[in-house]
């Protein structure tokens, strides 16, 4: 089952894999790309949605690397080697044109994951990688401080000079993700921390969540409360799903909700209109219902907020939806202005990694040299992407550190000794 010794062999055929294996091919290394799933990026396909957040165009990168949180510190080398900009000159170049929206957030022009995975492939395609797919790993044999080969589940051995171990975190294990690597890693010696679902939708005690399913609002200021008091404000995107809320600005919180979640029970209060004050609100209510007195009350609101919403709100404001604009009382149109600013939900706790974006946690950053992303505890490994400890919020972060380590790793497995 031997055969002959490849210059790298990559184990995962993800974001950070792809990349990783079509730069050291690129640079004229040959290389193999072991994927466990038939098909390679299985979940980049569905990031973002299925639009791909490809990454985010923050054009001071110190202001970027911010954003990976105790991270950043580790990360200048890498991203003075390639960064955002790099990204988007990669993908550009090769006739995917890109759009900047919200946050700096970077999307393809055509909405669609599958132009992005369509760029991957055909640079590993045009650099001569080979890929193995349908080829779970079992273990890497190890020889001192030197990986000598891949071990795959039906027996078959991968010998090569390199290794670049890109398997990706716990998150969406639908898709291949299932924790293989930090196994590998932690069987090898590494220090590895725990993994735990990091951006990932809250689910809420509410029942009146489902009838609001799909409403989606861009611009609602969430507050995190716990024994009434305050631990959190963002503003930005959510999302009404069936169960609670999810969208941009959710999963951003969510490890604040789940750490808070520990000790007793947590409430989130959310502003819809952000922009207007307490006493706006309430004229523009006002403005609303004098504007068209003989309409029902629940057919006017929609210009205010999504129209599934309406009739939550008037239920709660205890409103009859039928009830005509001049007749809603002082009363009522203040309880409505309050929930406006006010809306209250209970937390009933956090979906799990099987609707993670992203995990936390991963191998020591102290273990990993960042000029190469090469392993300090062997010669010929290289760690990148998920793998990694590096906490970082939705945005477009995830995909860059995942192109930015795979495009150092693979390079330094063709250009160092």
């Amino acid at each position: 089952m031997k055969t002959g010794i490849w210059d790298v062999a990559v184990i995962g055929g993800g974001p950070a894999g792809m990349m990783a294996a079509g730069r050291a091919a690129e640079l004229g290394a040959k290389v193999v790309l072991i994927e466990k799933n038939t098909t390679l990026g299985k979940k980049l396909l569905i990031t973002g949605g299925g639009r791909c957040n490809v990454t985010n165009a923050e054009p001071d990168i110190k202001k970027l690397l911010t954003k990976f949180k105790r991270g950043g510190k580790f990360l200048p080398s890498p991203f003075s080697q390639w960064n955002n900009e790099s990204t988007l000159n990669f993908f550009n170049k090769r006739g995917m044109p890109t759009k900047v929206e919200a946050e700096q957030r970077v999307f393809p022009v055509s909405d669609s994951a599958r132009s992005v995975w369509d760029v991957l492939v055909k640079y590993l395609k045009d650099s001569g990688v080979t890929v193995l797919s349908n080829s779970p790993v079992a273990k890497l044999q190890k020889d001192g401080e030197w990986i000598t080969k891949v071990i795959l589940k039906n027996g078959r051995e991968i010998h090569a000079k390199k290794f670049i171990l890109a398997t990706g975190g716990l998150s969406r294990p639908e898709t291949g993700s299932t924790g293989d690597g930090f196994s590998i890693l932690k069987s090898l010696g590494h220090t590895v921390t725990d993994t735990n679902a990091a951006l990932v939708p809250v689910a809420l005690k509410e029942s009146w969540v489902k009838r609001t399913a799909g409403v989606s609002m861009p611009n609602v200021k969430i507050t995190i409360y716990q024994n009434d008091k305050k631990q959190e404000s963002r503003t930005g995107k959510i999302l009404f799903t069936h169960v609670g809320l999810s969208g941009p600005a959710i999963l951003n919180m969510s490890r604040d909700v789940g750490e808070l979640l520990q000790y007793g029970e947590v409430t989130l209060e959310l502003d819809l209109l952000p922009d207007m004050g307490p006493e706006k609100v309430n004229a523009k209510l006002q403005e609303i219902l004098k504007a068209d007195i003989n309409k029902k009350v629940k057919n006017v609101l929609n210009s205010v907020v999504p129209s599934a919403l309406v009739a939550v709100l008037l239920e709660l404001a205890d409103i009859k939806g039928d009830t005509p604009c001049h007749s809603v009382k002082r009363a009522e149109r203040l309880a409505l202005a309050h929930l406006l600013k006010h809306l209250r939900v209970t937390v009933k706790g956090l979906l799990g990694l099987d609707k993670a974006i992203i995990t936390s946690g991963g191998v020591a950053l102290e273990e990993i040299d960042w000029k190469t992303m090469r392993s300090l505890k062997y010669q010929n490994l290289y760690i990148v992407g998920d793998l990694l400890d590096i906490d970082r919020p939705s945005g477009g972060y995830s995909l860059q550190l995942c192109w930015t380590t795979g495009f150092v790793a693979g390079s330094a497995a063709v250009t160092t000794q």
